[in-house]
């Protein structure tokens, strides 16, 4: 029996700076509600998350709101508009959980990375994160800079 290995997805964009401007909480795959030509557009690669944000309409549906998937060239007058708010399929008691997230502690819903699962679909890895503070930032950056230099210090000195 094979040993069970990463499964194999390719990453359209990430939100590296997610990372650094929020302690992230409870993570979440969700699924996207795409048209056809955002789909191909995803496929060439061409997508932009770093702006966006996670928003929770009345109905109590989650949408993607100011992502960036540019218009797909090919495509002729049946093209996409590049910063639609797109729904996210989650189930309902996940959207009540991060909801009372939301509500209760003062978080944020944040975008973290789209990608395509080994099915083929486009899904996209949101999490609840608390805004680090300044204080917060410039500890991490020094923790950075110092596992950084520490690898190069080992690696010098054999």
């Amino acid at each position: 029996m094979a040993p069970k290995t990463q499964p194999e997805f390719k990453v359209v964009a990430d939100n590296r700076r997610a990372r650094f401007d929020y302690e992230i909480g409870d993570t979440l795959e969700a699924g996207i509600m795409l048209t056809g030509t955002e789909v191909k557009a995803l496929r060439a690669g061409r997508a932009t998350i770093a702006e966006s944000y996670i928003g929770l309409d009345r109905k109590g549906e989650l949408y993607l709101i100011n992502a960036n998937i540019p218009e797909y060239l090919q495509a002729n007058r049946f093209n996409h508009e590049p910063r639609r708010p797109r729904k996210l399929l989650v189930k309902a008691r996940e959207v009540v959980r991060f909801a009372q997230g939301i509500e209760r502690q003062g978080m944020t819903i944040v975008p973290l990375k789209v990608y395509f699962n080994e099915k083929g679909m486009a899904k996209i890895e949101i999490a609840l994160g608390r805004g680090k503070k300044l204080h917060d930032k410039r500890e991490t950056e020094k923790a950075r800079d110092w596992n950084r230099e520490k690898s190069r210090l080992m690696r010098d000195k054999g």
